[in-house]
């Protein structure tokens, strides 16, 4: 599976699984390339990518009402991940609206790092 894959489509149990061997064995590589860009301003497409995923997590919170996600079994994962991809258009506006808090925590996190 592609890093640079966005998560529109629900994983099923043989490609969650999949996905986490990958991780397993590139996660080091990632964390660095991680804390090398954050030292950046992100760019714009980025910044929507955030809010998009940010959207994503809330909606995803409020159909757990309370529940952790973390709680959740794999098919309980992969039933929320369904019901999530119906909603796309309610996470695609959702999104839309969060991007200027986004903006905003990132350019806060960059002027934190100036004072430093």
């Amino acid at each position: 599976m592609d890093n640079t894959e966005t998560q529109d489509e629900a994983l099923n149990i043989a490609q969650r699984n999949k996905k986490s061997r990958l991780m397993k064995a590139k996660g080091k590589i990632i964390a660095r390339k991680r804390a090398i860009s954050m030292k950046k301003k992100s760019s714009p497409e980025k910044l929507k990518k955030k809010a998009q995923k940010k959207a994503r997590d809330l909606i995803a919170k409020k159909m757990l009402k309370g529940k952790s996600k973390a709680d959740l079994s794999q098919s309980g994962k992969e039933n929320l991940e369904k019901k999530l991809d119906k909603k796309k258009a309610l996470i695609k506006k959702v999104g839309k609206k969060l991007l200027s808090k986004v903006k905003k925590a990132e350019n806060d996190r960059l002027a934190k790092k100036k004072e430093k």
